[in-house]
């Protein structure tokens, strides 16, 4: 099988160019050691604030997988003024930033040798994020689950446009899922990918199966886009909580809810269960290996199938 070299696997020393998204309370050693054993990156979340369990987390990846690993520092959400000091003294090489400013932190975390990828929304926030100095970028288009800009842009239509302005190597986000996905994200200007939805509902995650096969059973335009007459927006499941949520005029984050209850207690109206547009292709759970090696195999197929067809003769 033909194998992937760019500069982002020949940075990060994996096998193939998809991250897993670093999902609060989710992202920990489970999943991420799946996904970095199976040739992908696994990244352990901080957006939590649970610091002393994520020291607990990283430790576990030692045990379980001798593969590369990363860490997200949610600006946002971890109000430990440390956290640079935190993630320097984990040992890991490779860092992603997100929900702030990347000037706030990207020269500390270079100095101290780390690789720092910025996660942007806009093509204003990449350009800012190039001028901090990171390494390279994750695009996230409006169509993916969590966070997100107030004014979402698809990835369609962002990913060509950061592209066209910066050099850094560009990791795709929002609605990726396949090997098709990935070649149209490659072909657009991506060197990788990251999941989000499709490693929330992989065998190895470990929320609840309520909300594995909500996804599972839910369709495209089951997601509503909440909060964006604030910061941050949200996408999430629809589901009753969060329909009620959507044209609300306040601050609907003071609504999240109680997060542990719908991730790890299965009760689907306890918390906004954030989850991307995706979820419609989405049709059933599967390991992670198995999702990453499908995908490399169908990129690669796409890829083949395309330059038969129009480079023939």
């Amino acid at each position: 099988m033909a194998t992937f070299d760019n500069r982002i696997t020949r940075t990060l020393g994996i096998e193939t160019p998809i991250i897993q998204a670093p999902m609060g309370w989710i992202a920990r050693a489970q999943l991420a050691s799946a996904v970095s054993n199976a040739g992908g990156l696994g990244i352990i979340e901080t957006s939590s604030g649970e610091l002393d369990a994520i020291r607990n987390e990283i430790a576990k990846m030692a045990d379980l997988t001798d593969k590369p690993f990363g860490v997200n520092v949610a600006q946002a959400f971890v109000r430990d003024p440390d956290i640079v000091q935190f993630v320097i003294d984990q040992g890991v090489k490779f860092v992603t930033t997100s929900a702030g400013d990347p000037t706030r932190y990207t020269e500390q975390l270079k100095s101290a040798g780390l690789t720092v990828y910025h996660v942007v929304p806009t093509l204003r926030g990449a350009m800012k994020a190039v001028d901090a100095g990171v390494d390279g970028l994750i695009v996230e288009g409006g169509e993916g689950g969590g966070f997100k800009n107030p004014d979402p842009v698809a990835s369609m239509v962002l990913l060509p446009l950061v592209r066209s302005k910066v050099e850094v190597p560009i990791v795709a986000a929002g609605g990726m899922l396949d090997g098709r996905t990935m070649a149209a994200a490659f072909a657009l200007g991506a060197e990788a990918i990251q999941m989000g939805t499709r490693m929330v509902s992989a065998e190895e995650s470990p929320v609840h199966e309520n909300w594995k096969k909500s996804i599972v059973e839910g369709g495209e335009t089951e997601t509503v886009f909440l909060n964006q007459r604030h910061s941050p927006a949200l996408r999430a499941l629809k589901t009753e909580r969060s329909s009620k949520l959507q044209f609300a005029e306040h601050n609907v984050f003071g609504d999240f809810g109680n997060a542990r209850d719908l991730y790890f207690g299965g009760d689907m109206e306890a918390a906004i269960a954030l989850t991307g547009q995706v979820m419609g292709r989405i049709d059933e759970v599967r390991p992670v290996a198995d999702v990453i090696t499908e995908c490399a195999e169908e990129f690669f197929a796409v890829v083949g199938e395309m330059a038969d067809r129009y480079l023939a003769g």
